[in-house]
């Protein structure tokens, strides 16, 4: 067994609220507690680490990632923050020109933010690149551009449902360019861009993450590869979902926690293909689609109950929450509501929740995954959620605090490349969202981005620091003083009294340098340091 102290810094514990140290016994926790009981734990320990004043947290679990994904995102052109479509394609050149005679990747663009208000098309993409092969997906990876060079290797694009014309692809037409660009990937490409998106994961303080792998995504050789690169590297923990129709019995050959995750039943908001109950705003001849009816729901939802395996369905629209929801309702019909409970599905996004559902998930005891970020990015009065949905629907996007206040299950991602891996960030979009009433704790945000990742994949004795405890844990350069940040100020004035032993986080107030990450721990091996 080895043993570490760490010791003068402060320990975010709910078992001493004052704690300055922690002893870790290979990968468990052992004790927590106050400088003077460390001293009488120092002689007897394999290390002794000063913490010099920093601050040890649980690390963060990002509920929601792309692996793969994110490591093309990481290694292609980014066009997010870009001004206008001619910003872009200069960007684009860029990165072209670095990279002669090679297929070219990126994302990030979003034309509701240029002053020409459109994509571009596949012949801007040939004269940008020389006529490479490129694949450029929007910000929300759900509507992407080709150029003409990968439209001449698979022609069928144009007759698939989805095709756009002009090189732009939605839906089942999208999905068929985005695996004609990764296959072209070999296997040891593959592993250097999993291996730079764990490597970004582990530095911003994620000790584990939840791939959220799918048939229309990932390949089964591209979930093998990173199951084999977390166990061969100093990596974060890694939790598999496979989201495929029917697939229970896929999930060994896997090592898939269950068949959960963006197995989709509609698309997005910002590519109008989201379901909804009524039409889009700026478009009042569209409500989006169900990739996936009820009774399909339904019968996979019942399939891995009685497998006693997660399910779950990436659901964004209203209409297609209330498929997931009403799906999970019906399993409990026929396998029992005690099995569904005991399996714990998953529900990914639920941006646009009724409120007569929201006591239904707590019934049948669904984890909702969700992207804090996404507010950040999309809400407020002027963001894309206005726009497409119009001020008032915009409103009720993301209602993180009905959520809470009725006991749903809550634990937070990126949806990573959708949104970068940042912890940090995240916790501060929930607690100052853009809709006032809607937003958590600070403390409350936390605790959905450590233990709420955890819980989500049925691992109960994760994501606090705690004897008994997974040691799963950040060290991290805090600016500033800790503090209490509460959603309600009548929990803030009792919640900073020192009497109450609330322990402090970073300030995450807008504006406010965030904190920086020295180490991170996960299952008891360092997987980063500054």
């Amino acid at each position: 067994m080895t043993t570490t102290l760490l010791r003068r810094g402060t320990v975010y514990s709910p078992a001493d609220p004052f704690a300055t140290a922690m002893l870790v016994a290979d990968d468990r926790v052992a004790w927590v507690g106050s400088e003077g009981a460390a001293a009488a734990h120092a002689d007897g320990v394999d290390r002794v680490v000063d913490l010099a004043g920093a601050l040890v947290t649980p690390a963060f679990v990002d509920a929601h990632v792309h692996t793969t994904e994110t490591g093309l995102a990481l290694d292609g052109v980014d066009l997010g923050g870009t001004r206008s479509l001619a910003e872009a394609l200069h960007r684009l050149a860029a990165h072209a020109r670095a990279r002669p005679g090679t297929a070219l990747a990126g994302s990030g663009w979003d034309e509701g933010t240029w002053p020409e208000g459109r994509p571009p098309t596949a012949a801007e993409l040939d004269r940008a690149t020389g006529g490479a092969v490129v694949y450029l997906s929007r910000v929300d990876v759900h509507t992407a551009v080709v150029s003409e060079a990968l439209l001449a290797a698979r022609p069928d694009l144009e007759a698939l449902p989805g095709w756009e014309g002009d090189g732009l692809v939605r839906r089942q037409a999208h999905d068929a360019a985005r695996r004609f660009s990764r296959d072209t990937i070999g296997s040891a490409r593959r592993r250097e861009l999993q291996l730079a998106a764990l490597r970004r994961a582990a530095s911003v303080g994620i000790g584990c993450v939840t791939e959220l792998a799918a048939p229309h995504i990932n390949s089964a050789e591209d979930v093998q590869s990173l199951h084999a690169l977390a166990a061969e590297e100093a990596l974060p923990d890694l939790l598999v979902y496979w989201g495929a129709e029917g697939g229970v019995d896929e999930l060994p050959a896997l090592d898939a926690l269950g068949a959960a995750g963006d197995l989709c039943v509609d698309g997005t908001v910002g590519s109008r293909t989201a379901a909804l109950s009524a039409p889009y705003l700026d478009r009042p001849g569209e409500r989006g689609y169900l990739y996936l009816d009820l009774e399909r729901a339904v019968d996979h939802v019942v399939a891995c109950t009685r497998a006693g395996v997660q399910a779950g369905f990436h659901v964004i629209g209203d209409e297609a929450v209330r498929v997931g929801v009403e799906a999970v309702a019906r399993a409990a019909d026929v396998c029992g509501l005690d099995a569904v409970l005991a399996c714990r599905h998953r529900l990914e996004h639920v941006e646009m929740l009724a409120p007569d559902l929201v006591p239904e998930l707590v019934r049948l005891g669904v984890v909702t995954s969700v992207q804090p970020a996404f507010d950040a990015l999309w809400g407020g009065e002027q963001g894309m959620y206005a726009r497409r949905l119009g001020p008032d629907r915009a409103r009720t996007m993301n209602p993180f605090a009905a959520m809470s206040r009725a006991g749903v299950q809550l634990a937070f991602g990126s949806d990573s490349p959708v949104t970068p891996m940042d912890p940090w960030g995240s916790v501060r979009a929930a607690a100052f969202h853009r809709t006032p009433g809607s937003g958590l704790s600070v403390r409350g945000a936390f605790s959905a981005h450590t233990r709420g990742g955890w819980r989500a994949a049925r691992v109960d004795d994760a994501g606090v620091l705690a004897p008994g405890a997974l040691a799963s844990y950040a060290v991290w350069d805090v600016p500033g003083e800790l503090v209490v940040q509460a959603a309600d100020e009548r929990v803030a004035n009792w919640s900073t009294d020192p009497r109450s032993g609330v322990p402090g986080l970073p300030d995450l107030t807008p504006g406010a340098a965030l904190p920086t990450c020295l180490r991170t721990v996960a299952s008891g091996r360092s997987v980063f340091a500054a």
